[in-house]
């Protein structure tokens, strides 16, 4: 199933792929499973939904590669409302925003760097005022130093920060060692890009290895980490290794998606881990399912099963 991988991922740039998948009928019910709709008011009645069973939630206004500046801007408002209305019902405290950076304008010409700064900085600003906090979310590697130079500029005023890390690209180990002073928030996750072999390791085996180094260096560091996995066996390691570093259950959290081993989810929660459930939602789903069928098998099963179903 591994050797699915690739292929799938290289779909998520297809234009072509994308216009018949957007419009089938059966794909969106399908996509209904990992991403809880497609408005600001089906997010909001998932988060409600979540801290009903005990978990908290990062969302992902979705979109990416945005090539317009006003459709940036438009992303950047999406979330000023999000968070209004989170604070509104009382529901924003702990919340936060997960934000792609090339949806808010890094991938535009000339000035994309910039403009992907200050957008940022205007969620960040937002999300603060109501008791909410802004997430980096991590894209391909070709993103990763402009990336990492906008979050140096956002921890000056907003300290606290977080930011997405891929375990199977090489540099990984090198970032972290940066990333792990006091304070510092980290999500780990796999990675779910198509990266080449010349900077991200390649098969289950390696990437899970990486996985586990990197574990072992935010578990020992100073900072919170917060692991973003669903695989039994990383959650089962990142629970051994708290304990070996002295870490209590409120100095990391588990991460998992919507839609992936809810009940996983819970039985971690009820045992007293912080959980925060990773909730996208908008009509912009596209990319992010394809990435959600490519790196998980059972995905990708569950795809075809509905295919055969219909």
């Amino acid at each position: 199933m591994y050797l699915l991988r690739k292929p799938i991922l290289a779909l998520s740039s297809s234009t072509a792929v994308r216009d018949v998948l957007t419009k089938a009928p059966l794909t969106r019910s399908v996509v209904n499973r990992f991403i809880p709709g497609s408005t600001r008011s089906d997010a909001i009645a998932c988060v409600a939904d979540m801290h009903g069973k005990g978990l908290q939630v990062t969302l992902d206004h979705l979109g990416e590669d945005t090539l317009d500046e006003a459709d940036a801007t438009a992303t950047v408002d999406a979330y000023l409302d999000l968070l209004s209305e989170l604070d509104r019902r009382n529901l924003a405290e702990g919340a936060e925003v997960s934000v792609k950076l090339s949806a808010v304008g890094q991938a535009l010409p000339n000035k994309g760097h910039a403009i992907a700064l200050d957008n940022a900085k205007l969620i960040a600003t937002a999300a603060y005022t109501v008791g909410a906090r802004l997430n980096l979310d991590m894209e391909d590697h070709t993103t990763v130093d402009s990336t990492l130079e906008i979050l140096r500029d956002l921890r000056v005023d907003f300290p606290d920060t977080a930011i997405a890390i891929q375990a199977m690209l090489h540099r990984t180990d090198a970032d972290l060692a940066d990333l792990v002073h006091e304070g510092s928030r980290v999500r780990l996750v796999k990675g779910a890009y198509n990266e080449p072999a010349t900077v991200a390791y390649q098969g289950p085996e390696a990437v899970d290895l990486a996985y586990v180094r990197a574990m072992k260096i935010l578990m020992n560091g100073k900072g919170y980490p917060m692991i973003g996995s669903h695989d039994p066996r990383m959650i089962e390691i990142a629970g051994h290794l708290a304990k070996q570093a002295g870490r209590d259950k409120d100095s990391y959290e588990y991460q998992m998606l919507f839609g992936i081993r809810t009940d996983e989810q819970i039985r971690l929660a009820k045992a007293g881990n912080t959980v925060r459930v990773y909730l996208p939602y908008g009509a912009d789903w596209y990319g992010y399912f394809t990435r959600r069928l490519a790196e998980r098998p059972a995905n990708l099963l569950f795809f075809a099963r509905a295919v055969v179903g219909r």
